[in-house]
């Protein structure tokens, strides 16, 4: 079983980080330094050791006889620790000395003079390694027949390089404790609205949002919300976040509230007529005397037929709401409309019905034509319904290239101001605000809501505008073209 890498924090891994390549970059500054100073110091020495083995080779030529004679090294001017050799004709050492401090110079040992065997006479340098005397940088020469080594020692440079490298190693160190230093101080300020964002996440997390009324969860601090830096857009998203979060919940207790508030009007409604059916079921089971069958039968009917519209209609509404496709054909709404108009004529003879046509093209849509005479005729029963005896309702078509609307206006007291944003929700009624025809029944408060749902299911639009005296109600639907062609690139996109 493999061990699980430990996690780091993201100011660790960036102080990790920063402090490698911190190190990496200071040895790789004293490496290049070291290796410069040192290539300076040779260069120099070299020069030094060639200065030394000319002037020999030039002391040598003063006594050319004697092969082996090293008296030049008795003159003024040559550094102390200076070795010097005599060599033949086959490179072979003939005499060697080291040159001393306030003394005459001192002949190397067969040792020492070994170490100095091999080195050819052609003026390039040599380090080598003499016992005794430690390393040297070594150069001979040749002229005339006369054949000089010269070295100097290279203890000094060594030391001066070890020296420098030292120093440097001490700069180094003490320049990564500095900026190790300041990088955390750094690091650790940068990165504290980072906390702020991620304590404010977390603190929301904590939130029961999937219970009770969620409000007021915890915003990040606008000044951690600047969109110039990464920190800022983390903040500002998570910010759009929770208020996404928080209107999300509202509107679904909205929704709730709205199923239960359903629910409620909904058994209100069924219980109705089910109470009324059950009562005059149990008179008739009393005896006739009590009762006329014949009422009896009329009254169960009657709630009958009333419970079963009320039944279809909310089945209607879970249909629409489960977006179920409904049958599609041209359907001419100027006709629809007529239609809609001359039934609404027949149910309510006391009202003035006008129809009015605006077709700049034909007004023709792609829908159910059943449905679509529907919502007219849900919108004509609604006027004549919440109008009083004598209300002008104009049912008017109006059809361009781009749009077909349906509109139905009446000259009655109006919808309430309050009433007005909701007028579209189910089971939604004014029967306390607008005038009701003498002997009319109230309706369930699902027609407008039905007519709703029908226009969105065909990708039209319905609202309404109300004052006192003038009451318009607008059906918005995109023609057949235009439908056709919506429903082709919806199709073409999935």
């Amino acid at each position: 079983m493999t061990a699980r890498p430990v996690a780091r924090s993201l100011r660790a891994r960036l102080l990790l980080f920063v402090g490698a390549t911190l190190v990496v970059v200071c040895a790789a500054m004293t490496f290049t330094t070291a290796v410069v100073q040192r290539a300076s110091l040779m260069g120099e020495l070299d020069g030094r050791v060639g200065n030394a083995a000319e002037r020999s080779l030039g002391g040598a030529a003063l006594h050319r006889d004697d092969k082996a004679d090293l008296s030049f090294l008795t003159e003024n001017g040559h550094p102390v620790g200076m070795i010097a050799a005599r060599l033949d004709d086959h490179g072979r050492v003939l005499s060697a000395a080291i040159v001393s401090q306030d003394a005459p110079p001192r002949n190397l040992t067969a040792p020492q003079r070994t170490a100095l065997k091999g080195i050819a006479p052609n003026g390039s340098k040599h380090t080598v390694t003499v016992p005794g005397l430690g390393t040297y940088r070594v150069a001979g020469l040749d002229s005339d027949g006369i054949s000089v080594l010269a070295g100097l020692p290279m203890d000094d440079v060594q030391h001066m390089i070890d020296g420098l490298v030292e120093v440097e190693a001490a700069v180094a160190a003490t320049g990564l404790a500095a900026a190790g230093t300041v990088c955390a101080v750094v690091v650790r300020r940068q990165l504290r609205p980072l906390g702020r964002v991620a304590a404010t996440a977390v603190e929301v997390s904590r939130s029961p949002l999937g219970r009770g009324e969620v409000t007021g969860l915890t915003r990040v601090p606008a000044r951690d919300t600047d969109p110039t830096s990464e920190v800022g857009q983390v903040g500002a998203a998570l910010n759009r976040l929770i208020d996404h979060v928080e209107s999300s919940l509202a509107e679904r207790r909205h929704s709730e509230e709205r199923m239960r508030r359903f629910l409620a009007d909904a058994s209100h409604e069924l219980r109705t007529p089910l109470a009324s059916i059950a009562g005059y079921a149990e008179l008739m089971n009393r005896g006739t005397a009590r009762i006329e069958p014949v009422l009896a039968w009329r009254r169960v009917s009657a709630e009958s037929a009333r419970m079963t519209g009320l039944v279809e209609d909310l089945l209607l509404l879970a249909r629409l709401d489960e977006g179920r496709p409904l049958p599609s054909a041209e359907v001419d709404l100027a006709a629809v409309v007529a239609e809609a108009l001359w039934d609404a004529r027949a149910a309510g003879s006391g009202h003035d019905w006008q129809l009015a046509l605006s077709l700049a093209a034909p007004a023709l849509v792609l829908g159910d034509e059943a449905r679509l005479h529907q919502v007219v005729a849900n919108l004509l029963a609604n006027a004549r319904t919440h109008t009083p005896a004598g209300t002008t309702v104009v049912a008017e078509v109006e059809a361009t290239a781009e749009r077909c609307v349906i509109r139905v206006r009446d000259d009655g007291p109006g919808v309430p101001a309050e009433l007005l944003p909701r007028v579209f929700e189910r089971f939604t009624r004014a029967d306390t605000s607008r005038a009701r025809v003498p002997g009319a029944d109230g309706g369930s408060g699902l027609g407008l809501a039905i007519v709703e749902s029908i226009v969105s299911a065909h990708g039209g639009r319905s609202h309404v505008e109300s004052a006192p005296g003038r009451t318009e109600f607008t059906i918005e639907l995109p023609p057949a073209g235009v439908a056709s062609v919506e429903r082709t690139t919806a199709v073409a996109s999935r």
